[in-house]
């Protein structure tokens, strides 16, 4: 699959994922950031997400191979990497098979366990739109805020929303293909070999996507 990506500045690559109904646009200001310390940062969409094609088809294996394609067209031999939540997962399973590609990596808020089922709410909120009927954006804000009670949450999911056509407004995400496959977002990640790989695990302050277990 052919990801979309923004590129900014010139230098030494950086690939930048981001998480479950994220967008590549969710780093822009911090790329801008990174660019202008030598990186040539490649914000990423990764499948069903963004403006990257989407598939019924949906895992941590297939996200590698998306991955690694990028790079391939790109002519990247190796590159730097931040992931963020389910992108953090991409890069694990991706270092597995093609550790070789990567110089060092990043992963922000997630740990290699396994994580049940907990986008539930979220889900139900995001069902509830219909997108055909929506005349501006502020339905799905009042619809998304009688479900959920995270005004970060809710905002973080309105990035999303765009006007397909003039008149008519849509997901940038592929809910159905998402929702489908939602356990392979919690998978475990496992190796049967250590991993020779630059990495630093990110533990973020107010979460609880790692835990003194996980560390």
């Amino acid at each position: 699959m052919k990801l979309f990506f923004k590129k900014t500045g010139e230098g030494r690559p950086l690939i930048i994922l981001h998480g479950l109904f994220g967008l590549s646009d969710n780093w822009a200001t911090l790329a801008k950031g990174f660019s202008e310390n030598d990186f040539s940062v490649y914000t990423v969409d990764l499948r069903n997400h963004g403006r990257s094609p989407h598939e019924d088809s949906f895992n941590y294996d297939l996200m590698s191979e998306d991955l690694l394609a990028l790079l391939n067209e790109e002519n990247i031999e190796k590159a730097d990497f931040i992931g963020h939540s389910m992108g953090g997962k991409v890069l694990m399973f991706f270092s597995k098979k093609y550790f070789s590609r990567i110089n060092s990596m990043i992963v922000v808020d997630i740990a290699p366990r396994f994580y049940p089922q907990h986008h539930q709410l979220i889900v139900f909120a995001l069902q509830s739109i219909d997108t055909n009927s929506l005349t501006n954006r502020k339905e799905a804000e009042e619809i998304l805020r009688t479900a959920l009670h995270d005004e970060a949450m809710i905002h973080f999911l309105l990035k999303n929303l765009y006007w397909k056509d003039k008149d008519k407004l849509d997901w940038r995400f592929y809910l159905k293909g998402i929702v489908k496959n939602m356990e392979e977002v919690g998978q475990a990640f496992h190796s049967d070999q250590p991993i020779q790989v630059p990495a630093l695990f990110i533990r973020g302050g107010n979460s609880g996507y790692i835990n003194d277990s996980d560390e």
